[in-house]
């Protein structure tokens, strides 16, 4: 499981941006707080930054002509197993979203990327 670094959402392959979208919706579920190395600094930020992370997944699936679940715009959405929560404190959206996502991680993404043969640049 991996957040893929913001910038590189618009350029994702089809399954990596579904898979995405299937990974985020996994933590906004039944997967918050549980631990896992890749995201679990996810975990040290308020429940609202990753709702704005599956925002740019969301409406990239949009643009793309993918019908998402409206029910995922809804901040308080936790799935069809979880009740949703009572209420949230939004936030000021930040860029990056994740202070995590710095100039090494994008790297570490894009070779990530590139060892599954997808080769993109640095945006």
């Amino acid at each position: 499981m991996r957040l893929w670094h913001e910038v590189l959402i618009p350029a994702l392959p089809r399954q990596q941006l579904l898979g995405q979208h299937r990974e985020v919706a996994a933590l906004r579920g039944k997967g918050w707080g549980k631990k896992h190395a890749t995201v679990d600094y996810v975990f040290t930020h308020p429940y609202y930054k990753l709702y704005q992370f599956h925002l740019l997944v969301l409406e990239e699936m949009k643009r793309r002509g993918y019908k998402p679940d409206s029910l995922w715009f809804d901040p308080l959405y936790r799935g069809k197993n979880l009740s949703p929560l009572v209420a949230i404190q939004p936030l000021a959206l930040t860029r990056p979203i994740y202070p995590e996502h710095n100039e090494d991680y994008l790297t570490e993404c894009l070779l990530n990327l590139a060892q599954k043969g997808i080769f993109l640049t640095k945006p």
